[in-house]
This record gives structure tokens, sequence and C-alpha cells, in this order.
């Protein structure tokens, strides 16, 4: 039959059955002719023949070059999808993206759909490119394939695809000015990167470590440093109040894509004249008081009553209905005396 038994140990009983095996193996390397667990796993499908008899099968196998891409905001990414093992010449690919557990169509009956329209491309056989990667790209991706003629017609993958965006100029907050003995909290405020930005502060272009204990320059101090929320709290009752505190502050926020920091912002620290304040409180009441006096004294006095009666503001009385009215000489010259001033 043109082939070889290379097997001293063939039952004699089977010479032909275990010639045409041989052949067989010789011929179609990816026939099995034995049949068990062990075939449908990795290991049973890439065996080549053996003293077990087991061989690999017709099945379409898939593999990827990086199975968690990453690439910076509108660049190019490649999510790679290689057919490691197929037969059948036109198999089935498709490409689904995968957001909060629900699946769409990016690739489907050999066109680019939904999110990636017209800005992705198929590379032979099934690897899909992305040539202006956003932030929105950021998801698992499973790429599907479907042999007809394969004894296993079906294998996927999944991609977990990574768009890192830098971050733009944080929002910082540092107050302009702090009372001795006060907290001062600064904040730094930064939402479009990602992955999630991390926060770094400065004091006069020195990095504030998260632990002063780290750096001799901020041994003395004590404060508390968030880099995941950007939050700096000092916790010091001052001392030395302007030497130690007071300075120019920036945050930078940082990613694996970059970073961005704000504009320096001057923290003054000054000291609260407490015995100057009493001494201007009790100036304050003790004018009050004097004033409340002075009034009280004149109203006593009658500056503050009615004006007496006088002679430009008498009125005569009217004269009843009926009654004969005779003036006497003084009403006569009263009246007089207001007419000449009319």
């Amino acid at each position: 039959m043109g082939c070889q038994d290379d097997s001293a140990e063939a039952p004699p009983m089977a010479p032909i059955l275990h010639i045409f095996l041989g052949c067989l193996y010789t011929v179609s390397p990816t026939w099995t002719a034995a049949s068990g667990p062990e075939i449908d796993s990795e290991e049973g499908r890439r065996k080549r023949g053996s003293a077990g008899g087991y061989f690999s099968v017709l099945a379409v196998v898939l593999k990827t070059s990086e199975e968690s891409p990453s690439t910076d905001e509108f660049n190019r990414v490649e999510l790679s999808c290689l057919i490691d093992s197929i037969s059948t010449i036109n198999p089935r690919i498709e490409w689904k993206k995968i957001t909060n557990n629900k699946p769409s169509y990016v690739y489907f009956d050999r066109r680019i759909s939904g999110d990636l329209e017209n800005r992705a491309v198929i590379r032979e056989p099934a690897t899909l490119v992305i040539t202006n990667a956003t932030r929105s790209d950021t998801a698992k991706y499973r790429c599907e394939v479907t042999a007809a003629d394969d004894a296993k017609s079906f294998d996927e993958i999944v991609i977990d695809l990574v768009v890192r965006v830098k971050p733009v100029v944080p929002k910082c907050s540092v107050p302009k000015s702090v009372p001795f003995g006060k907290l001062a909290e600064l904040s730094c405020v930064e939402d479009e990167g990602f992955p999630k930005s991390q926060y770094q502060w400065f004091k006069n272009s020195e990095e504030i470590p998260e632990d002063p204990k780290s750096s001799p320059k901020f041994l003395n101090s004590s404060y508390t440093l968030n880099t995941g929320t950007g939050t700096l709290v000092s916790m010091r009752r001052f001392t030395s109040v302007i030497k130690e505190d007071a300075g120019e502050y920036y945050c930078r926020a940082k990613n694996d894509a970059g970073h961005a920091q704000c504009a320096p912002q001057k923290m003054e620290v000054y000291d609260i004249d407490i015995v100057g304040i009493v001494l201007g409180v009790l100036v304050v009441v003790i004018v009050l008081l004097c004033i409340t006096v002075g009034i009280f004294c004149a109203y006593k006095q009658g500056y503050f009553s009615g004006q007496k009666q006088t002679g430009n503001n008498y009125k005569v009385p009217a004269k009843g209905d009926g009654v004969d009215y005779v003036r006497t000489e003084d009403e006569t010259s009263q009246q007089q005396l207001a007419n000449t001033w009319l």
C-alpha cells in the first residue's frame, strides 16, 4: 500500500489494520483513530501519533499575541485574533464588544459596524485594527470564528482593551491665608484622565511626600495627603507660622498616559492678636455704653419732650352753635396779633 510498518510490537493478528492506521497517520495527521475525553482537550488536539494512538483532530483553534492591549487615546491599536488551526476555507468571523456584560456587534457579515464604523479594519484573517482609538473603546472584545467543515467548528477568544486618556489641568483650591492655630485644607480635582488620576502636591517646587517622615525637609511637618482624592490637609498647630507653612503650592494629576498640573498658588499664614481683639471689643462696648447713658440723661432733662404753646400757634376756640360769644380784650389783642403775622 506504499506505507511501511515501523512498529515491531504490532499484534500479528491485525497487520492490515495496523498498516492502514499507519498510512492514515502519514497522509492525514489531523484525523484521529482514537476517542476519549483527552481528544477534546487542548493537549489532545495537538498530540501527534504516539504509542497511545492519539492524533490531532480537525478543529478551529484561536490564539492572540496580546490578551490585554493598551494604547493612548487617538492612537492605533490591534486586537490580535490568530487562527492557529482550521480546515474550513471560508470560516465565519465575528467581533463583539462587551459592555456591562452586554455584547454588541462591531464586525459582522464582513462589515465593520457599531461604535467602530469608519474607525477600524480587519487584517486577514481575523485581527481587528482600530485606527483611531477613543476612551469609549475601553471594553472587552470577543473574537468568534465558526468553521463549518471542522469537527470542532467554533472557538472564541476575549481581549481586554484599555484606552488611556491623559489628565487635563486639575482644579486646585489653595486658601490665600490661614489664621494661626487653624487647619488648612488644599484640594485638587481632575475627572478626564483614564485610568483614574493619582495626585501629587508640591510646595515651593518641592514634592510633598505622602509620608512626611520619609523626607528630611518635611520631617517636622504634620499633614495628611490622599493621593487618590488629591486632598492635602495640614494638621499643624502652627508655631513657626510663616517660615514653615507659607509658600506656593500646586498640584499635579498623573496616570499612565501623562500628567498635567495647575498653576502655583500662594498661601500665607497670619498670627491672630488675641489681646488686640479683646481690647477692641472693650472699646466698642464702652463707647456704646456712653452713648446709651447720654441719651438717657437727655431724655430726663426734657430735650426730647413736645414744644410749649406760643402765640404763633394759637388757635381761637370754635364758636358753639346758638351761643352768643363775646370776645375779651385779651382775645381781641391776640387775634389782631395773629392777623398781623398773616
